[in-house]
């Protein structure tokens, strides 16, 4: 069996050898963007000096166990860098999203930054997008009708439900509904017919932003392509 965990450590470990002092590095989140943080951590101890910028409250509460220096996200138009990881990618460096509930925030930092890097281990990689469910951010008021307009299209799916059974809600207080696609045929489509829909805020599809994929190994080793 793959050992995952070696997988993300590569490929956070080599993204961090794009990290230069100065620079404002913008931190994803999830599991593979926590082993990132732990190596921004491990070189500004070691004298590497750097700012940050958290897409979650996770990866706002490991940088500040480090004791990185955090910027207000609300101040900031533009970032050096920002990575983060994936639940799917395909080798035209498209994306899927949002599994761990905060799409938003990580596309924003992504929309700001001079330079994105997507970090993945083997099994994220693959030939057509759609394996996985698209998570939609939807604003709770009139969330019912939302649905029903997005049912119309022929999308379906399931509102994300937290551990006491009521709706999951993001750190912008708002509901995530996952999309289940069939063969789908466009996500550039698909993006644009689902943000019509009024109550709509984004979709966890990234059409472009990664400049550079950092595929992680099991033997340790890592694939870049760009």
């Amino acid at each position: 069996m793959m050992n995952i965990e070696i997988c993300k450590k590569a490929a956070a470990d080599k993204a961090f050898t794009f990290v230069k002092p100065g620079m404002v590095v913008g931190l994803g989140t999830g599991s593979t963007a926590a082993y990132f943080i732990q190596a921004v951590i491990d070189g500004f101890h070691q004298g590497v000096p750097v700012q940050v910028v958290a897409s979650s409250k996770s990866s706002f509460l490991l940088a500040q166990k480090g004791n990185l220096p955090l910027l207000n996200s609300d101040e900031l138009i533009s970032i050096d860098l920002y990575v983060d990881g994936a639940d799917e990618i395909d080798l035209q460096k498209r994306m899927v999203k949002g599994g761990g509930g905060a799409l938003l925030r990580e596309k924003i930092l992504a929309h700001m930054s001079s330079q994105m890097i997507a970090i993945v281990d083997d099994t994220k990689v693959v030939k057509k997008l759609g394996t996985r469910p698209l998570p939609v951010e939807i604003v709770p008021f009139g969330c019912r009708a939302t649905l029903y307009h997005l049912a119309n299209f022929g999308f379906k799916g399931a509102l994300r439900l937290g551990k006491d059974g009521h709706p999951w809600v993001t750190e912008n207080q708002n509901y995530l509904y996952d999309l289940t696609l069939s063969n789908p045929v466009s996500f550039d489509q698909i993006h644009q017919t689902i943000c019509s829909v009024p109550g709509v805020v984004e979709t966890g599809f990234f059409p472009s932003q990664a400049n550079l994929v950092i595929v992680g190994k099991e033997d340790g080793q890592t694939e870049l392509y760009s």
